[in-house]
């Protein structure tokens, strides 16, 4: 008989920066500053080099990376209602609003009232709270489609509303002559974008590192029961009421601080900000970028507002340059929501769970994968030991 000799198993291979990795994963809120001071100093240099600046000017970037920033404040606040409690909301528009208007009436030559900024930010966002809670209180016993619709429809009355009120704000033309934040250390002005570029890289931090703590938290975990299972959320003792609730107020709360941030940097509101393709738009970011992780919501959120208002409209100056035929004539923002449609739809097909998706939300969409794949992996023998359903019909199975 022959010996039969074996080799050694290789010892596992250590992982690469797998200390950095944990120490990161241990401590969330130093890896949301890190993170947002490396990416927003890396977008600082970039927009002073080529080829973004043969583009648009520099300066033009800055402000572009600062109006992204507003959509991704947006996209953190409604990835509250969607990814973490799995309430569908499309009128989440109309909360960036009654943020806007109030930071209109506070501080602006229309009402006379100039208030202090931080005040009328904090203010901004409760005011929206307060809507939200609104919004959420007739609409707990509504599921899916329904809670859709209520959604949609609260954030198409929104809009009319304040057109038609035009005694108090000034309807279609919108208010105008906001004042600019007032911070000391910075100046604020019409040409100066690096004060918007630092004062929206610190709300984004200040949100992040607030919803990374929420999702940890004890009512992360019960947005994630009611997520799963409303039903058995609350068999098991959460009170599904007060938990909705607070996800309708938090998110609605950072849409206020997107409202107030926006309108103190166009210093003009007006009801034609707000509408519908807005909340959509939104809703893309989430969904792209992995609902119920706010890194990658953070990233499509970016992605999506740059493509929206930069680079199509690029694309359109360059083909009137180039004078192409037939493409020449395309108007490629009119497009940019069929863009969006046919992304949607290769994504929920190929990839449902968005680019960077959260652990938790990419074992919801492949249970069932893993499942069909254990049976696959099932031998023969192990397989006639499983047992099987019984034949009800009394005939062979």
């Amino acid at each position: 008989m022959t010996a039969v000799v074996t080799s050694p198993s290789s010892p596992p291979r250590p992982r690469r920066f797998g200390a950095v990795r944990d120490f990161f994963g241990a401590h969330r809120s130093i890896s949301v500053v890190v993170g947002m001071s490396a990416v927003t100093a890396l977008l600082y240099v970039l927009s002073f080099l080529p080829p973004l600046t043969l583009v648009q000017a520099s300066n033009a970037w800055l402000g572009a990376w600062t109006n992204a920033g507003v959509f991704v404040l947006l996209a953190l606040g409604l990835n509250v209602v969607v990814g973490y409690a799995g309430l569908l909301d499309l009128g989440y528009a109309a909360f960036f609003a009654f943020g806007a208007y109030f930071y209109a009436y506070g501080a602006s030559a229309y009402t006379g009232v100039h208030g202090p900024f931080f005040v009328l930010l904090i203010g901004g966002a409760m005011v929206s709270a307060v809507f939200g809670i609104a919004l959420g209180a007739p609409t707990l016993r509504l599921r899916g489609d329904y809670l859709a619709l209520v959604t949609l429809g609260f954030g198409e009355i929104v809009p009319i509303v304040f057109v038609n009120l035009d005694r108090y704000t000034e309807g279609s033309n919108g208010i105008s002559g906001i004042d600019r934040p007032s911070i000391p250390g910075l100046t604020f002005g019409a040409v100066q974008s690096i004060p918007y570029y630092v004062l929206m890289t610190g709300m984004i931090i200040v949100a992040m590192i607030l919803l990374y703590r929420l999702q940890d938290s004890r009512i992360g975990r019960a947005w994630a029961a009611i997520r799963e299972d409303e039903l058995a959320a609350a068999a098991s003792g959460i009170n599904t009421v007060t938990t909705k609730l607070l996800a309708f107020a938090l998110g609605a709360s950072t849409a206020g601080f997107a409202g107030v941030l926006n309108a103190s940097k166009l210093t003009f509101v007006s009801p034609e900000q707000f509408i519908f393709t807005v909340s959509f738009a939104v809703l893309v970011a989430v969904v792209l970028g992995g609902m119920g992780n706010p890194w990658g919501v953070a990233f499509a959120a970016f992605l999506v507002y740059n493509i929206q208002a930069v680079l199509l409209k690029q694309l359109n100056s360059l083909f009137d340059r180039v004078q192409i035929p037939i493409i020449s004539n395309i108007d490629f923002v009119q497009y940019q929501y069929l863009l969006f449609g046919v992304v949607l739809v290769l994504f929920m097909v190929f990839r449902p769970e968005g680019l960077f998706p959260s652990q938790r939300r990419r074992q919801e969409l492949h249970a069932a994968d893993e499942e069909e794949g254990e049976l696959e992996d099932e031998t023969p023998a192990e397989a006639e030991r499983t047992p099987q359903p019984a034949d009800l019909t009394g005939g062979p199975a």
